[in-house]
């Protein structure tokens, strides 16, 4: 099968994408508005990007054409945010803070977590996630209906005994990170785990 995004399959782009490139990683994005009230989203258009310096770049949807969601809003009004890693234990709240609710109203109020602070920007990370990373934004690109954020990522905070102390290799059993699937409800596990040795 063949699909020209330039012409006639465009409006099929979305669903074939998401439904495609899997698993994806999941940003679950804290940020805070003008009046210190803290909004939280998942987003899984999301991935890290380079180390020098740290980067991530994630493309929250518009809520309407033209009209950012309240993430979009936040980060571009006070140029911070977190992304916060969901694993298995989390996955249903992570879920159910991607509901629409009024600008103004915590996502997490809903779930009942709590909030933790931030060593270096405003926006607080979510405190029981495994990893949160303290992020400031370096750009937002609008390309066509697309918004795509690229922030820096100043602060990580890892659970301990998700990373051995001396490698920093990653327990997956402690970790048990979740990825964003096909459909509008598909996620995986990431327990199932292999190696292939890469070439010298």
């Amino acid at each position: 099968m063949e699909f020209d995004f330039e012409d006639k399959d465009l409006p099929q782009a979305y669903k074939l994408l998401a439904g495609l490139v899997t698993p994806r990683p999941i940003a679950w994005i804290t940020t805070v508005d003008a009046d210190g009230n803290v909004n939280a989203a998942p987003f899984s258009f999301f991935n890290v990007f380079g180390s020098r310096p740290p980067i991530i770049g994630v493309a929250p949807g518009d809520r309407a054409p033209g009209i950012p969601k309240d993430t979009a809003r936040n980060i571009r009004r006070t140029g911070c945010f977190v992304v916060n890693l969901a694993n298995e234990a989390l996955a249903e709240a992570m879920v159910a803070c991607a509901a629409s609710l009024p600008s103004g109203e915590s996502e997490l109020a809903t779930v009942n977590l709590e909030t933790a602070p931030s060593a270096t920007i405003r926006a607080p990370r979510i405190a029981s996630a495994p990893v949160s990373l303290e992020c400031t934004e370096w750009s937002t690109l609008e390309i066509g209906r697309n918004r795509l954020v690229i922030g820096v990522v100043k602060r990580l905070h890892v659970q301990d005994g998700i990373l051995d102390p001396e490698s920093l290799h990653v327990n997956l059993d402690a970790y048990r990170p979740i990825g964003r699937m096909h459909g509008p409800d598909g996620y995986t596990k990431t327990r199932e785990f292999f190696t292939i040795a890469r070439p010298d």
